[in-house]
């Protein structure tokens, strides 16, 4: 046998013994770590703590780090401050600048398939977004919530859509059955005690059926150009209308004017001549006069050129015509001469 190698007895060898208080030591060390790691928790901002001893409710703690004595208690953790929703007749794939949909599974299209009051189907996907108030109530006054909340959210949909035509369902009653639908189900999950608030309802996408897409094309098509020529006949009925009844109204307004004006002016010349007549006849010669006065006053500023030829006169010497108004003169001197029988 080599002299670099020797045989040694195993059973001769002294193996260091270890103290067994030094093992119990270093095990109950070893169980304290564990069991104040398992006592210390942390919840977060938008979180609080429910707190079970043998699974019965002790506490709720808000956030930050507690102490919770282990194997004894247990820690749920509620988010009372995070908005939650759920998805009905879609679900989202993933969430992004373009968010994905996945809405062609056959169980996504039964929560959305709904029958309208005027027996029509349309399919109507939607979102509740809500939030827990109560935390007490959420984890242990419902069995299986989500799934409640959920039944409970079709049925009121369900019913809501089943009390209206597809036409209002479709187009304008959307905003309606959304604030519809919030207060019902505010109103159940207050009965059932669930301990979540609803804070909006939001109607996703409201269509009629593929199958029916383009017959419901067409008819929403000839109802945009029945209304369109409804309002373009307003208009014109807004734009002719009115004015023609402003036309008629001004004309009777100018009669009836005319009318008072006529009235008023008769009246006054009627008062007149029953004046005129009065001083008439309390003095004939002075009225006839004055009256003779007053109609040459109106008619001789309308005669032109005019020569007064003296009672009794039987010719006038013409004089120098030196232009057609000294001419125009002499004819109408010659014509009253005429007249008065000036030239007998």
């Amino acid at each position: 046998m080599d002299d670099n190698f020797r045989v040694v007895d195993v059973t001769k060898l002294k193996v260091p013994k270890i103290p067994w208080r030094a093992a119990a030591g270093g095990l109950a060390a070893l169980v304290a770590l564990a069991a104040l790691a398992g006592a210390m928790y942390q919840v977060q901002p938008e979180e609080v703590g429910v707190i079970l001893r043998f699974g019965e409710y002790v506490r709720t703690t808000e956030p930050g780090l507690h102490v919770k004595i282990p194997l004894v208690e247990s820690m749920t953790r509620v988010p009372v401050q995070r908005q939650l929703k759920q998805e009905f007749g879609f679900r989202t794939v993933e969430a992004g600048v373009r968010t994905e949909y996945a809405t062609q599974e056959r169980r996504f299209a039964d929560e959305a398939v709904m029958l309208t009051g005027d027996l029509n189907v349309a399919v109507v996907e939607w979102i509740v977004q809500y939030r827990v108030n109560d935390p007490y109530e959420y984890l242990f006054k419902v069995r299986n919530l989500d799934d409640t909340f959920r039944a409970m959210n079709e049925a009121v949909m369900r019913e809501t859509v089943g009390d209206r035509t597809v036409t209002e369902v479709v187009t304008v009653g959307r905003q309606e059955i959304e604030s519809s639908v919030e207060a019902r189900l505010q109103a159940l999950t207050e009965q059932y005690q669930m301990g979540i608030t609803i804070d909006q309802v939001v109607l996703q996408d409201v269509n009629p059926p593929d199958p029916v897409k383009p017959s419901w094309d067409e008819v929403s098509q000839a109802q945009q150009q029945r209304d369109r020529l409804i309002n373009e006949a307003e208009a014109e009925y807004n734009a002719v209308i009115p004015r023609a009844r402003g036309e008629a109204e001004q004309t009777i307004l100018q009669a009836e004017a005319y009318s008072l004006d006529r009235v008023n002016r008769a009246q006054g010349e009627a008062s007149r001549f029953a004046a005129v007549e009065a001083a008439y006849r309390q003095a004939p010669d002075v009225t006839r006069r004055r009256l003779y006065l007053e109609t040459m006053q109106r008619i001789l500023p309308a005669v032109g050129r005019k020569v007064f030829v003296a009672e009794g006169a039987t010719g006038v010497l013409p004089l120098l015509s030196l232009d057609s108004g000294a001419r125009a003169a002499t004819a109408t001197l010659t014509d009253t001469t005429e007249r008065t029988g000036g030239g007998q």
